[in-house]
């Protein structure tokens, strides 16, 4: 095979799938080449978030992945005895939709991967490995190990943690290997039957019991070090690890069993020239924290539009520096957090577990909320990228508050109707991509001729956004190429978000994260601030 294309995607896990998609949306030439011969069809990610959830509503996939999950999932901590130490329950639908949810990868890896056939201009090939990159000053020349080559303007590898482009690049992975394995076994015909994720302290065997759709239970336990593949492929091993949970592990139905190891790395850098790391090849963490697979997305939606950006001549290339700023600061965050409730939960000394048992047992009713809605969970903030901090306002039509600015945080996606009242979610009733927001007001009446059509060039929305009352009265007043968006009220509405901050207007990147916010009259000045920022041209 020789070909051409804009990006070369090398990998097709969930991360290399989904970049695949979102560049396909945006008329990207994308090939995705997988060294394998078919989607990888073991036991890995069992969690999927409300972030990912949202990129997967902006590649048009949301409604065949649904199927594939459960949402609002309760996860119990519990130790040993089966006391509860914590409860993981977060209700929230900040972003439009639940914020955990249980779901069965193998299944939206194979709605990504068809998701592609809704292009032309998207290309899969499996049995491709490839074997070297060569760069020069216009891309990327990728040999295959059947001889063809791929001649790529960019390249992204999402090929795992073990991904050969890091190490072919010599770029480093600092971090730590747990010096035990863990069994994974997936069943059918679920013999528990609840609906909850539980992971069990116990300093004898650390394990994890997770109800997943289709009527399929995961289980996973910590192998020590004399336990290894020859003992996972034990049944009297293994159902003697099942017999504390069901009653006769002899009548299950066993799908699949695979040993893993937990890791906790970072690569040194996500850019190396026109070569991208992304997912588990720039990072790698512990399976408790479930963000595995969410942060490898969180890559893709990020890099996605930026990568679109700068091919279609829309943006610089200096753009594509911003993806390893975002990205390396959040991750990092994460990585932390899923090591820390990993040893918390895996530790088999008994006297650190008791101690562990202690603290839990002294958390305050409002710590224990606080774990009950995930606010352990660190969301994304970005201090520097494509976002632009605006100073506090100062005005004495404004209340004096200490509120956090929220430039470069996540846009909330609540409710909200079009322009005929029809309700739906937010991204729905504006559209995707680049989108200023005003309230109650037309934003035209604040942005020179001169924004307006750098606006226009990134393909940006301008929507005005009105209680949905005003909703026939802003209809006939609407400025051409305006989006007027009903909003519902109440607590979780955009009239309270709006309410909250002293700003008037939003400045919304194509992943929905807040570029700039500010006073609807200070618009124009940041629009252009926020161009300059994504290195529009």
């Amino acid at each position: 095979m020789n070909k051409a294309c804009d990006v070369l995607v090398v990998g097709a896990g969930p991360v290399g799938l989904t970049l695949a998609n979102l560049l396909g949306q945006q008329g990207v030439d994308v090939l995705l080449v997988e060294r394998e011969h078919g989607l990888v069809d073991y036991p890995r990610a069992v969690g999927i978030d409300d972030e990912a959830l949202r990129a997967m509503q902006t590649a048009g996939l949301v409604d065949e992945v649904l199927p594939h999950t459960i949402p609002d999932q309760k996860i119990y901590m519990i130790n040993g005895a089966g006391a509860i130490l914590s409860e993981v329950n977060p209700t929230t639908r900040e972003f439009g939709w639940p914020r955990r949810n249980g779901f069965v990868q193998p299944l939206v890896d194979r709605v990504l991967l068809a998701g592609l056939d809704r292009f032309p201009n998207a290309a899969v090939r499996f049995g491709a490995e490839v074997v070297d990159l060569t760069e020069d000053a216009d891309g990327v020349v990728a040999t295959l190990a059947d001889g063809g080559t791929v001649r790529a303007r960019y390249v992204v590898a999402a090929e795992g943690g073990s991904s050969p482009t890091r190490k072919r690049l010599g770029i480093s992975f600092e971090g730590e290997t747990r010096p035990t394995d863990g069994i994974v076994i997936d069943v059918a015909n679920d013999p528990i039957g609840t609906p909850h994720a539980v992971f069990g302290g116990d300093p004898a065997r650390s394990y994890a019991s997770i109800a997943l759709p289709h009527g399929i239970r995961r289980w996973e336990f910590t192998l020590f070090e004399d336990e290894g593949e020859a003992d996972v492929e034990d049944d009297a091993f293994v159902f003697g690890l099942l017999a504390p949970h069901v009653p006769d592990p002899s009548k299950l139905d066993i799908i699949r069993r695979r040993v893993y190891r937990h890791h906790a790395r970072i690569a040194g850098r996500f850019r190396h020239g026109r070569i991208f790391l992304a997912g588990d090849a720039a990072h790698v963490m512990p399976v408790v924290g479930g963000q595995g697979w969410n942060s490898g997305i969180r890559d893709a939606f990020n890099l996605g539009w930026k990568l679109a950006a700068v091919v279609k001549g829309l943006s610089a290339d200096g753009l594509l520096d911003t993806y390893e700023t975002e990205r390396l600061g959040h991750v990092t965050q994460m990585v932390a957090v899923s090591l820390r409730m990993a040893k918390e939960m895996t530790d088999h000394d008994p006297e650190k577990a008791a101690e562990r048992d202690r603290i839990a047992a002294a958390r305050t009713p409002e710590e224990r909320e606080a774990q009950k809605r995930q606010a352990f969970k660190p969301q994304p903030k970005f201090d520097d990228g494509v976002v632009v901090h605006t100073p506090l306002p100062v005005s004495k039509s404004l209340p004096v508050r200490d509120v956090p600015r929220l430039a470069g945080t996540i846009f909330p996606q609540p409710n909200a109707t079009d322009a005929d009242g029809v309700e739906m979610l937010l991204d729905e009733a504006t559209g995707q991509g680049w989108r200023v927001l005003t309230w109650n007001n037309d934003p035209t009446a604040f942005l020179s001729a001169g924004r307006r059509a750098a606006l226009d060039r990134l393909g940006a929305r301008l929507v005005q956004v009105v209680p949905k009352a005003q909703l026939p009265w802003a209809r006939k007043r609407t400025t051409s190429g305006v989006t007027v968006v009903g909003d519902l009220g109440g607590e979780a509405s955009l009239q309270a978000w709006f309410d909250a901050r002293p700003v008037g207007a939003v400045i919304l990147r194509p992943d929905h994260v807040i570029a700039a916010e500010c006073l609807t009259q200070e618009l124009d000045d940041v629009v252009a601030r926020v161009l300059e920022a994504a290195c529009a041209v």
